[in-house]
């Protein structure tokens, strides 16, 4: 049953995607992955700051930024602001400090429905892998190449499928959007 393989890898592949997503939404607490969209200039190119520095939450309000090499500290107190994340980094010469602030209930709403529409999105390539792998099925019944009852069943074991990674997903959102509205 190579389509119901393959609609499971891609539906795998969509749920990573989606939890990655979720992890850069900024919650009350400062996680390591609300920088992950930062890129520093550094070595003449554009570059992930994960791969110029270690990123640490050593309390619930602050990241901790320790680059590899000290004289990248300002571009990537740069590159923290050039991101447009709403923080305010501080450089004490060795590390750069950025401090969480609390969210509002106004922010707190807006990343509700940024979390709804990355939910949907993930949703949508779970049924397209879903549409793909029923069409390959269909596509077998009418070549003959396997039985009526067979093929059927294969439908019903990707439906169901699908089923699981859209609650999954939901799931999901629904955690994430509990962390995001507590105060």
């Amino acid at each position: 049953m190579l389509s119901y393989k393959e609609a499971k890898s891609r539906m795998d592949a969509a749920l990573d995607a989606i939890k990655r997503e979720f992890a850069t939404v900024r919650t009350g607490k400062a996680t390591p992955a609300l920088l992950d969209t930062v890129r520093v200039d550094a070595y003449g190119a554009k570059m992930p700051l994960n791969q110029v520095a270690t990123v640490s939450t050593p309390e619930p309000s602050l990241i901790l930024v320790q680059p590899f090499d000290r004289s990248l500290l300002h571009e990537i107190e740069k590159g923290i602001q050039m991101a447009d994340l709403g923080f305010n980094p501080s450089n004490d010469g060795n590390v750069i400090r950025v401090p969480i602030p609390p969210l509002n209930e106004e922010r707190r709403q807006e990343y509700v429905r940024l979390l709804h529409k990355m939910a949907e999105e993930g949703r949508v390539s779970i049924r397209h892998a879903r549409h793909e792998a029923r069409d390959q099925v269909k596509s077998r019944i009418k070549s003959h190449d396997v039985g009526e009852d067979e093929g059927h069943r294969e439908l019903d074991e990707i439906q169901k499928l699908t089923d699981d990674f859209i609650t999954k997903i939901d799931e999901l959102l629904q955690h994430k959007e509990h962390e995001v509205m507590q105060v």
